[in-house]
Order: structure tokens, then C-alpha cells, then sequence
């Protein structure tokens, strides 16, 4: 399948970067980031794979998924035969003020 990164989670993922060099280190980041391409690489082969996330099951959101990649979740969508990628976000972040957020934003 087609894997599309969205602008949104591409601003996740520059959020994401500050915070850990800032919070941890460069080699730190550089894992993580090795981590997350493998974890959106492997969609492409199983996008089914990620369970419904509980926040957005509450909300009657059914149609996103996540994956967890080390200390991060990855939120998609899969449509016909493409995944778009929706959210990178540490798990350690509230999701809902987070998604609140995204909305104002």
C-alpha cells in the first residue's frame, strides 16, 4: 500500500524532534526517528494491523488506528489502497488536550 505522511503529522514529527533533542539527545532522536520510518514502513505491509484508539473509539472515530513505535503513537487512516497518517505524537502527551489542539490548530 501507499503510505502518505500528512502535513499535520509532519508538524508532529518537527514537535517531536525538539522535544527530545531538547528533553534527551541528538542519538536519541535519531533512534526514535529510525524507529517511527520502520513502524510506518511496516503499514505498509499490514495496515489493518493497529487497534482502534480508545480516545477516538469514544468519539465514534473507527476508521483510525494506531501503532506504537517505541514511546510514540502513530495514528492513520487506511482508505482504499493508501494509509495516511494522521498523528506522531510521545504517549506520554495527554490525547485529549492534544487532539483539542489539533483541532484549534
Amino acid at each position: 500500500m501507499k503510505v502518505v505522511i500528512l502535513q499535520c503529522a509532519e508538524l508532529d514529527l518537527k514537535d517531536l524532534r525538539v522535544y527530545i533533542i531538547k528533553e534527551f539527545s541528538l542519538s536519541t532522536w535519531q533512534k526514535t526517528l529510525l524507529q517511527i520510518k520502520a513502524s510506518i514502513g511496516h503499514l505498509a505491509q499490514f495496515p489493518l494491523l493497529g487497534p482502534i484508539p480508545d480516545e477516538l473509539r469514544n468519539l465514534n472515530l473507527t476508521q483510525y488506528r494506531q501503532v506504537l513505535s517505541g514511546m510514540n503513537r502513530i495514528i492513520y487512516e487506511v482508505r482504499q489502497n493508501t494509509v495516511y497518517i494522521h498523528v506522531i505524537v510521545d504517549v506520554r502527551r495527554d490525547m485529549p488536550s492534544f487532539l483539542m489542539r489539533r483541532l484549534v490548530r
